[in-house]
Protein backbone atom coordinates (compact mmCIF):
# COMPACT_ATOMS: atom_id res chain seq x y z
CA UNK A 1 0.00 0.00 0.00
CA UNK A 2 1.85 3.52 -0.93
CA UNK A 3 2.39 6.58 1.21
CA UNK A 4 -0.29 7.98 -0.57
CA UNK A 5 -3.58 6.88 0.02
CA UNK A 6 -5.62 6.32 -3.49
CA UNK A 7 -8.63 5.91 -2.28
CA UNK A 8 -10.92 6.64 0.81
CA UNK A 9 -10.77 3.07 2.22
CA UNK A 10 -6.65 3.38 2.22
CA UNK A 11 -6.93 7.08 3.98
CA UNK A 12 -9.10 5.88 6.41
CA UNK A 13 -6.98 2.69 7.43
CA UNK A 14 -3.89 4.78 7.56
CA UNK A 15 -5.51 7.67 9.78
CA UNK A 16 -6.58 4.85 11.96
CA UNK A 17 -3.10 3.46 12.55
CA UNK A 18 -1.84 6.75 13.32
CA UNK A 19 -4.50 7.38 15.65
CA UNK A 20 -3.79 3.89 17.47
CA UNK A 21 0.11 4.52 17.60
CA UNK A 22 -0.42 8.11 18.89
CA UNK A 23 -3.19 7.24 21.24
CA UNK A 24 -1.44 3.71 22.60
CA UNK A 25 1.56 5.77 23.18
CA UNK A 26 0.61 8.43 25.43
CA UNK A 27 -2.08 6.82 27.43
CA UNK A 28 1.20 4.09 28.08
CA UNK A 29 3.63 6.95 28.68
CA UNK A 30 1.29 9.48 30.73
CA UNK A 31 0.78 8.78 34.02
CA UNK A 32 -2.89 8.53 34.51
CA UNK A 33 -4.03 8.46 38.00
CA UNK A 34 -7.93 7.82 39.12
CA UNK A 35 -8.68 11.62 40.50
CA UNK A 36 -6.82 12.83 37.08
CA UNK A 37 -9.57 10.55 35.02
CA UNK A 38 -12.30 11.57 37.04
CA UNK A 39 -11.71 15.13 36.80
CA UNK A 40 -10.88 14.40 32.92
CA UNK A 41 -13.95 12.53 32.48
CA UNK A 42 -16.18 15.36 34.13
CA UNK A 43 -14.39 18.48 32.47
CA UNK A 44 -15.86 16.16 28.96
CA UNK A 45 -19.02 15.89 29.56
CA UNK A 46 -19.88 19.47 31.27
CA UNK A 47 -18.10 20.75 27.76
CA UNK A 48 -20.11 17.92 25.70
CA UNK A 49 -22.87 18.95 27.19
CA UNK A 50 -22.79 22.77 26.47
CA UNK A 51 -22.01 22.41 23.01
CA UNK A 52 -25.39 20.19 23.16
CA UNK A 53 -26.61 23.47 24.86
CA UNK A 54 -25.11 25.62 21.89
CA UNK A 55 -26.67 23.44 19.43
CA UNK A 56 -30.12 24.19 20.94
CA UNK A 57 -30.03 27.80 21.43
CA UNK A 58 -29.38 27.29 17.62
CA UNK A 59 -32.46 26.22 16.87
CA UNK A 60 -34.30 28.80 18.02
CA UNK A 61 -31.87 31.70 16.75
CA UNK A 62 -32.36 32.05 12.97
CA UNK A 63 -29.52 34.15 12.86
CA UNK A 64 -27.25 30.81 14.18
CA UNK A 65 -26.33 27.40 12.11
CA UNK A 66 -26.94 24.50 14.16
CA UNK A 67 -24.03 22.67 13.86
CA UNK A 68 -24.96 19.41 14.69
CA UNK A 69 -21.98 18.47 17.74
CA UNK A 70 -24.04 15.30 18.36
CA UNK A 71 -22.84 13.04 15.58
CA UNK A 72 -19.03 13.41 16.33
CA UNK A 73 -19.57 14.26 19.96
CA UNK A 74 -22.00 11.91 20.77
CA UNK A 75 -19.65 9.19 21.90
CA UNK A 76 -17.29 11.63 23.34
CA UNK A 77 -20.05 12.34 25.98
CA UNK A 78 -20.56 8.39 26.41
CA UNK A 79 -16.69 8.53 26.86
CA UNK A 80 -16.88 11.05 29.43
CA UNK A 81 -19.84 10.20 31.66
CA UNK A 82 -18.92 6.07 31.52
CA UNK A 83 -15.30 7.06 32.93
CA UNK A 84 -16.71 9.59 35.50
CA UNK A 85 -19.09 7.02 36.83
CA UNK A 86 -16.46 4.10 36.91
CA UNK A 87 -14.12 6.21 38.61
CA UNK A 88 -17.12 6.54 41.44
CA UNK A 89 -17.37 3.51 41.43
CA UNK A 90 -13.62 3.18 42.63
CA UNK A 91 -14.05 5.33 45.16
CA UNK A 92 -17.26 4.27 46.41
CA UNK A 93 -14.70 1.04 47.17
CA UNK A 94 -12.27 2.46 49.15
CA UNK A 95 -15.08 4.46 51.35
CA UNK A 96 -15.26 7.80 49.94
CA UNK A 97 -18.27 10.06 50.03
CA UNK A 98 -19.23 10.82 46.48
CA UNK A 99 -22.57 11.75 47.21
CA UNK A 100 -22.38 14.99 45.36
CA UNK A 101 -20.46 13.92 42.66
CA UNK A 102 -22.98 11.49 41.94
CA UNK A 103 -25.53 14.29 42.08
CA UNK A 104 -23.41 16.68 40.00
CA UNK A 105 -23.06 13.78 37.38
CA UNK A 106 -27.01 12.96 37.51
CA UNK A 107 -27.66 16.52 36.64
CA UNK A 108 -25.06 16.24 33.56
CA UNK A 109 -26.24 13.30 32.33
CA UNK A 110 -29.87 14.54 32.28
CA UNK A 111 -28.96 17.73 30.62
CA UNK A 112 -26.95 16.20 27.84
CA UNK A 113 -30.17 13.51 27.13
CA UNK A 114 -32.54 16.79 26.92
CA UNK A 115 -30.22 18.64 24.69
CA UNK A 116 -28.58 16.40 22.47
CA UNK A 117 -32.08 14.24 21.52
CA UNK A 118 -33.66 18.00 20.70
CA UNK A 119 -30.95 18.27 17.75
CA UNK A 120 -31.47 14.38 17.15
CA UNK A 121 -33.55 11.39 17.81
CA UNK A 122 -30.65 8.85 16.74
CA UNK A 123 -28.62 10.13 19.45
CA UNK A 124 -31.52 9.53 22.40
CA UNK A 125 -31.02 5.88 21.00
CA UNK A 126 -26.97 5.40 21.22
CA UNK A 127 -27.17 7.27 24.51
CA UNK A 128 -30.00 4.59 26.04
CA UNK A 129 -28.14 1.81 24.62
CA UNK A 130 -24.74 3.56 25.79
CA UNK A 131 -26.04 3.89 29.43
CA UNK A 132 -27.04 0.44 29.87
CA UNK A 133 -24.15 -0.82 28.75
CA UNK A 134 -22.13 1.18 30.58
CA UNK A 135 -23.97 0.07 33.69
CA UNK A 136 -23.93 -3.59 33.04
CA UNK A 137 -20.05 -3.34 32.60
CA UNK A 138 -19.52 -1.38 35.75
CA UNK A 139 -21.88 -4.19 37.57
CA UNK A 140 -20.05 -6.70 36.22
CA UNK A 141 -16.34 -5.29 37.07
CA UNK A 142 -17.42 -4.45 40.29
CA UNK A 143 -19.45 -7.53 41.31
CA UNK A 144 -22.83 -4.74 42.46
CA UNK A 145 -26.48 -6.11 41.85
CA UNK A 146 -27.00 -3.68 38.45
CA UNK A 147 -29.26 -0.22 38.79
CA UNK A 148 -30.85 -1.38 35.77
CA UNK A 149 -34.00 -3.23 37.40
CA UNK A 150 -36.83 -4.38 34.69
CA UNK A 151 -38.67 -1.59 36.80
CA UNK A 152 -35.99 1.12 36.91
CA UNK A 153 -35.78 -0.06 32.49
CA UNK A 154 -39.34 0.64 32.07
CA UNK A 155 -39.42 3.90 33.72
CA UNK A 156 -36.63 4.96 31.33
CA UNK A 157 -38.84 3.60 28.26
CA UNK A 158 -41.88 5.47 29.25
CA UNK A 159 -39.87 8.92 29.94
CA UNK A 160 -38.34 8.03 26.20
CA UNK A 161 -41.62 7.94 25.08
CA UNK A 162 -42.98 11.09 26.90
CA UNK A 163 -39.62 12.74 25.91
CA UNK A 164 -40.73 12.58 22.39
CA UNK A 165 -44.71 13.61 23.11
CA UNK A 166 -43.27 16.71 24.88
CA UNK A 167 -40.97 17.32 21.50
CA UNK A 168 -43.71 16.86 19.25
CA UNK A 169 -46.25 19.15 21.19
CA UNK A 170 -43.08 22.10 21.22
CA UNK A 171 -42.44 21.61 17.71
CA UNK A 172 -46.30 22.29 16.61
CA UNK A 173 -46.38 24.79 19.11
CA UNK A 174 -43.46 26.93 18.01
CA UNK A 175 -44.11 25.77 14.61
CA UNK A 176 -40.76 23.87 14.41
CA UNK A 177 -40.82 20.33 12.61
CA UNK A 178 -37.04 20.28 12.95
CA UNK A 179 -37.88 18.91 15.92
CA UNK A 180 -40.71 16.92 15.56
CA UNK A 181 -39.92 13.08 16.10
CA UNK A 182 -42.91 12.49 14.21
CA UNK A 183 -41.70 14.07 10.92
CA UNK A 184 -38.47 12.55 11.48
CA UNK A 185 -39.74 9.19 11.23
CA UNK A 186 -41.94 10.05 8.45
CA UNK A 187 -39.10 11.13 6.59
CA UNK A 188 -36.77 8.33 7.47
CA UNK A 189 -39.50 5.63 6.32
CA UNK A 190 -40.11 7.59 3.04
CA UNK A 191 -36.05 8.13 2.54
CA UNK A 192 -35.13 4.51 3.67
CA UNK A 193 -36.27 1.88 2.07
CA UNK A 194 -35.68 3.05 -2.15
CA UNK A 195 -31.75 4.29 -0.60
CA UNK A 196 -31.51 0.03 0.72
CA UNK A 197 -33.34 -1.04 -2.25
CA UNK A 198 -30.20 1.09 -4.17
CA UNK A 199 -27.89 -0.32 -2.50
CA UNK A 200 -28.89 -3.76 -2.29
CA UNK A 201 -29.22 -3.99 -6.02
CA UNK A 202 -26.01 -2.50 -6.71
CA UNK A 203 -23.37 -3.74 -4.13
CA UNK A 204 -20.88 -6.08 -5.39
CA UNK A 205 -18.50 -8.26 -3.41
CA UNK A 206 -15.71 -5.65 -3.63
CA UNK A 207 -17.47 -2.21 -4.33
CA UNK A 208 -20.28 -1.53 -5.70
CA UNK A 209 -22.12 -0.80 -9.54
CA UNK A 210 -20.07 2.50 -11.17
CA UNK A 211 -23.59 3.47 -13.16
CA UNK A 212 -25.51 3.58 -9.76
CA UNK A 213 -23.00 6.33 -8.29
CA UNK A 214 -23.53 9.93 -8.28
CA UNK A 215 -20.20 10.03 -9.98
CA UNK A 216 -21.49 7.63 -13.42
CA UNK A 217 -18.77 6.85 -15.72
CA UNK A 218 -16.07 8.80 -13.35
CA UNK A 219 -16.76 6.12 -10.50
CA UNK A 220 -14.21 3.77 -9.78
CA UNK A 221 -16.73 1.44 -8.29
CA UNK A 222 -15.06 1.07 -5.11
CA UNK A 223 -14.57 3.66 -2.14
CA UNK A 224 -15.89 6.66 -4.03
CA UNK A 225 -16.44 8.23 -0.62
CA UNK A 226 -19.65 7.79 0.32
CA UNK A 227 -17.84 6.43 3.48
CA UNK A 228 -14.85 9.14 4.40
CA UNK A 229 -13.22 10.93 6.99
CA UNK A 230 -14.04 14.89 7.01
CA UNK A 231 -13.68 16.53 3.81
CA UNK A 232 -11.33 18.94 5.63
CA UNK A 233 -8.86 16.93 6.26
CA UNK A 234 -8.63 15.13 2.78
CA UNK A 235 -8.65 18.75 1.13
CA UNK A 236 -6.14 19.90 3.50
CA UNK A 237 -3.57 17.39 2.22
CA UNK A 238 -4.44 18.05 -1.28
CA UNK A 239 -5.37 14.35 -1.63
CA UNK A 240 -6.87 13.49 -5.23
CA UNK A 241 -10.02 11.52 -4.20
CA UNK A 242 -13.20 12.07 -4.85
CA UNK A 243 -14.91 14.48 -2.17
CA UNK A 244 -19.18 15.67 -2.41
CA UNK A 245 -19.11 19.41 -2.67
CA UNK A 246 -22.89 21.54 -2.68
CA UNK A 247 -25.61 19.70 -4.04
CA UNK A 248 -23.48 16.41 -4.12
CA UNK A 249 -23.88 16.58 -0.34
CA UNK A 250 -27.67 16.04 -0.45
CA UNK A 251 -27.25 12.94 -3.24
CA UNK A 252 -24.66 11.58 -0.47
CA UNK A 253 -27.45 12.15 2.24
CA UNK A 254 -29.31 9.30 0.38
CA UNK A 255 -26.91 6.73 1.82
CA UNK A 256 -25.48 8.90 4.83
CA UNK A 257 -28.77 9.83 6.60
CA UNK A 258 -31.10 7.05 5.10
CA UNK A 259 -29.29 4.22 5.63
CA UNK A 260 -27.85 2.28 8.33
CA UNK A 261 -24.55 1.88 8.34
CA UNK A 262 -23.72 -1.50 6.93
CA UNK A 263 -25.44 -0.56 4.04
CA UNK A 264 -23.45 2.95 3.98
CA UNK A 265 -20.01 0.47 4.45
CA UNK A 266 -21.17 -2.36 1.74
CA UNK A 267 -21.90 -0.23 -0.71
CA UNK A 268 -18.88 1.78 -1.17
CA UNK A 269 -16.04 -1.13 -0.06
CA UNK A 270 -18.52 -3.82 -0.90
CA UNK A 271 -19.64 -7.51 1.32
CA UNK A 272 -15.76 -8.52 1.42
CA UNK A 273 -14.81 -5.61 3.06
CA UNK A 274 -18.29 -4.57 5.00
CA UNK A 275 -17.57 -8.61 6.57
CA UNK A 276 -13.85 -7.40 7.60
CA UNK A 277 -14.91 -4.38 9.11
CA UNK A 278 -17.36 -5.87 11.37
CA UNK A 279 -14.94 -8.50 12.08
CA UNK A 280 -12.23 -5.98 13.25
CA UNK A 281 -14.78 -4.21 15.30
CA UNK A 282 -16.36 -7.50 17.14
CA UNK A 283 -12.32 -7.85 17.70
CA UNK A 284 -11.70 -4.63 19.29
CA UNK A 285 -14.94 -5.50 21.93
CA UNK A 286 -13.29 -9.08 22.30
CA UNK A 287 -10.06 -7.29 23.33
CA UNK A 288 -11.59 -4.83 25.53
CA UNK A 289 -13.58 -7.56 27.44
CA UNK A 290 -10.54 -9.43 27.81
CA UNK A 291 -8.34 -6.64 28.91
CA UNK A 292 -11.19 -5.14 31.24
CA UNK A 293 -11.37 -8.66 33.36
CA UNK A 294 -7.47 -8.64 33.31
CA UNK A 295 -8.07 -5.32 35.37
CA UNK A 296 -10.48 -6.73 37.49
CA UNK A 297 -8.53 -9.61 38.48
CA UNK A 298 -5.36 -7.19 39.46
CA UNK A 299 -7.69 -4.71 41.56
CA UNK A 300 -8.90 -7.54 43.91
CA UNK A 301 -5.83 -9.01 44.27
CA UNK A 302 -4.86 -5.25 46.13
CA UNK A 303 -2.72 -4.06 42.60
CA UNK A 304 -4.02 -0.42 42.84
CA UNK A 305 -1.91 0.74 40.34
CA UNK A 306 -4.42 0.51 37.24
CA UNK A 307 -7.82 2.20 38.62
CA UNK A 308 -7.37 4.91 36.56
CA UNK A 309 -6.61 2.61 33.17
CA UNK A 310 -9.63 0.34 33.97
CA UNK A 311 -12.43 3.40 34.60
CA UNK A 312 -10.88 5.09 31.30
CA UNK A 313 -11.04 1.48 29.74
CA UNK A 314 -14.78 1.21 30.75
CA UNK A 315 -15.57 4.89 29.34
CA UNK A 316 -14.04 3.96 26.21
CA UNK A 317 -15.59 0.52 25.79
CA UNK A 318 -19.17 1.84 26.30
CA UNK A 319 -18.48 4.85 24.22
CA UNK A 320 -17.20 2.19 21.27
CA UNK A 321 -20.18 -0.21 21.49
CA UNK A 322 -22.57 2.41 21.79
CA UNK A 323 -21.11 4.30 18.78
CA UNK A 324 -21.03 1.03 16.61
CA UNK A 325 -24.52 0.01 17.11
CA UNK A 326 -26.00 2.72 16.03
CA UNK A 327 -23.82 4.07 13.48
CA UNK A 328 -24.12 0.24 11.65
CA UNK A 329 -27.68 0.06 12.49
CA UNK A 330 -28.97 2.99 12.53
CA UNK A 331 -27.66 5.60 10.80
CA UNK A 332 -24.21 5.97 8.52
CA UNK A 333 -24.06 9.08 9.35
CA UNK A 334 -23.09 8.66 13.00
CA UNK A 335 -20.52 6.61 11.62
CA UNK A 336 -19.07 8.94 8.84
CA UNK A 337 -17.14 11.62 8.08
CA UNK A 338 -16.48 13.20 11.40
CA UNK A 339 -18.16 10.74 13.61
CA UNK A 340 -15.40 8.21 11.98
CA UNK A 341 -12.61 10.13 13.29
CA UNK A 342 -14.15 9.61 17.04
CA UNK A 343 -15.05 6.27 16.39
CA UNK A 344 -11.31 5.63 14.79
CA UNK A 345 -9.77 7.43 18.02
CA UNK A 346 -12.05 5.17 20.47
CA UNK A 347 -11.26 1.52 18.79
CA UNK A 348 -7.54 3.37 19.89
CA UNK A 349 -8.78 3.91 23.39
CA UNK A 350 -9.53 0.70 23.76
CA UNK A 351 -7.10 -1.24 22.03
CA UNK A 352 -4.20 0.96 23.33
CA UNK A 353 -4.65 -0.75 26.70
CA UNK A 354 -3.38 -3.83 25.15
CA UNK A 355 0.04 -2.45 25.40
CA UNK A 356 -0.22 -1.70 28.82
CA UNK A 357 -0.89 -5.63 29.60
CA UNK A 358 1.65 -6.84 27.47
CA UNK A 359 3.80 -4.49 29.53
CA UNK A 360 2.94 -5.28 33.10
Amino acid sequence: MPLIAQNHLQLIIEFGLLLLFGVSFIINIVPISLSAVLLGGLIISVGVMLLFGFDVFSLIMPTLSVNEFTHPFGPIALLGVATSMAAIYVMDDVGINTRSLKSFLLMVIVLITLAGGMIHRDFLLMWIVGLFVGFFLLSKSFRRKSVLTVRRSLIVVVLVFISFGFMELLSRILSMPIISPLSRIERMLENSIPTISLVVKNTYLIGHNPASSFWGAESSGFADGYVSLPLTLITTFGLALPVFYGILVNQKDVIDYFAPGIFGFGYDFGYLTLFFILLWVLAVIIIGLKILQIYKEKREKGNKTLLGREALLIGSLTAFIGQAWVGFFIINRDINGAAMVTFLFLSAMVLGHALIIKKS
